[in-house]
């Protein structure tokens, strides 16, 4: 309490000096300045711990204006230096990412409070608690204002970032294009848009036995395509420009902190903010160049794009010229990034823990020989595919390439016997949550795709846990389209190549806005026999 002490008697002393020089007519005005920030930074903030405080939530004890920030770039600095990147896979690396909320866990358990600034969160990761979030319909958990507003560069306020009534219209206009009819049309593309991935790894094996090969950038460039033709027609052609600078605005971003940045004051932009601003416009004009593309185009097929501009004119929140443009672009950014980036990421870790295990790259392999005639991938044989949903589950359950659900009381909300103050903003850990060896077992942190022989239901004590993709109302809307492209991809690959690690592969995960490859995954490539 010294710091707040301090600031208070400053507050005192100024306005008796200030006084004392007959300067009245600024002693009010400033008076209310330096109340109003003793209120922002440390009264309001204080009585939301309180109020949490009081129903039994703990939490590591904050400092002055900057809350468990220092405290938090601490334990991460020392985890940092402690971490052994290298040939050994370890699949458990909450500890070197999140090292504070791992610390936290051990110390307070799986529901405790902590602040950035002065902001308040709760860390929830009680498997029952998590499974009411995710049967909550309510609209007063959104997504938090202060990480969002860090990502507008590249979500606008677009589905992914939206709340309330706004982003409820978006979904109502998206939702309808990623239904399970729907994408089972989009099988055939998926399968055309993998065909060249196939004839590029053919010819770096040559007339050869062997090749390594970065699987990463490969798999960007196959779920780039998909995402552009399935869901933007003949614009997909634009898509890899798009796609480029995404990517480039994504690594700029994730140089800054995202989870526990040190609140600043600053007025004037840095070179860093103005190189994301510059990437931030080229993007939305090759975009918008493409939605104009769009509308000159006849078509008797509704794409995404079609949808998204119609829901622009009739959308009711829709009322001016630049908002109707904000709404379709900011969509496409949303649609555009998460339509490709998480599902590459996600056959990328596959196909490593593959490389890993060559026991269960037979099993898909004979599988796909048995459910596809004459080796053909199309949407009837993807629901016969049970070992490959074994793999992605299991893959997804141990790298889910989102590392959170993040949600922040728009008003006071009740989760289970805990009534959760307007404003603090609740972090569930999705790896951790899903290594849980309480509600997975033992073997928590291994491999071991057959514990989805039965489904989710039977994987696990508590199957809402699992969380792959999100929960509750704001579940991904691509879930049926990323999961059936990582079937089409895994399958077509392990039908035709057999493959294992590259001594040149680090186990490196890394969090850059999505969990990924550090390093990317180098693998050795070979012909199958089958294929």
């Amino acid at each position: 309490m010294k710091a707040p002490m301090l600031l208070l008697l400053l507050f005192l002393l100024l306005a008796f000096v200030v006084q004392s020089f007959s300067m009245l007519s600024l002693a009010l005005p400033l008076a209310c300045l330096l109340l109003h920030l003793f209120n922002t930074t440390w009264l309001k903030p204080q009585r939301v711990r309180w109020k949490l405080q009081k129903q039994g939530i703990r939490g590591p004890q904050p400092c002055f204006l900057y809350g468990n920030v220092p405290q938090m770039q601490r334990i991460q600095i020392t985890a940092t230096k402690a971490a052994n990147h290298g040939e050994i896979v370890a699949h458990d690396y909450t500890s070197s990412l999140f090292p504070y909320f791992e610390q936290w866990r051990k110390e307070f358990g799986q529901v405790y409070t902590y602040s950035t600034g002065n902001k308040q969160h709760l860390y929830v990761n009680n498997p029952e608690l998590v499974k009411e979030m995710n049967q909550s319909l309510t609209l007063d958990l959104g997504k938090p204002g202060y990480v969002t507003k860090r990502l507008a560069p590249m979500l606008g306020n677009g589905i992914l970032r939206s709340n309330g009534i706004v982003w409820a219209q978006q979904r109502k206009i998206i939702a309808p294009e990623f239904f399970v009819d729907k994408v089972k049309g989009m099988v055939g593309l998926m399968v055309e848009s993998a065909e060249p991935l196939l004839r590029k790894w053919e010819g770096c094996i040559g007339g050869g036995v062997v090749a390594e090969i970065r699987v990463d950038e490969d798999l960007r460039s196959v779920s780039a395509d998909v995402i552009s033709r399935a869901c933007f027609g003949s614009s997909y052609f634009k898509g890899k420009h798009i796609f480029s600078k995404l990517r480039n605005l994504q690594k700029l971003m994730s140089k800054q902190p995202l989870l526990f940045g040190v609140p600043t004051f600053g007025f004037f932009p840095t070179g860093h903010q103005k190189e994301i601003r510059g990437l931030e416009r080229e993007i939305e004009s090759l975009i918008w160049e493409a939605v104009k593309e769009r509308k000159r185009e006849s078509s008797k097929e509704k794409d995404l794009m079609q949808m998204i501009l119609e829901g622009a004119i009739n959308d009711h929140f829709v009322v001016s010229k630049d908002a109707s443009k904000r709404f379709i672009v900011d969509n496409c950014k949303n649609i555009y990034f998460a339509g490709h980036e998480s599902t590459a990421v996600a056959a990328s870790w596959c196909l490593m823990l593959l490389a890993l295990h060559p026991e269960w790259q037979a099993r898909v392999r004979e599988e796909v020989a048995q459910v596809c005639r004459e080796g053909l991938i199309d949407a009837e044989s993807l629901t016969k595919m049970k070992t490959v949903t074994m793999v992605i589950q299991e893959a997804l359950r141990l790298y889910p390439p989102a590392a959170f659900v993040s949600r922040e009381a728009l008003e006071e909300t009740q989760i289970g016997h805990f009534t959760i103050p307007k404003g603090v903003c609740t972090w569930t850990l999705i790896p951790n949550l899903h290594r849980d060896s309480n509600n997975w077992g033992c073997d928590a942190n291994e491999f071991r795709p057959q514990r989805f022989a039965h489904g989710v239901s039977s994987a696990c004590k508590v199957p809402h846990a699992y969380i792959p993709f999100g929960l509750g109302p704001r579940l991904c809307l691509g879930r049926n389209f990323a999961l059936a492209q990582l079937k089409v991809v895994l399958g077509l690959i392990v039908s035709k190549f057999t493959f294992s690690l590259s001594p040149k592969y680090i186990h490196s995960p890394a969090y850059r806005m999505i969990v990924e490859p550090e390093h990317g995954v180098h693998i050795l490539v070979q012909r199958s026999e089958l294929g």
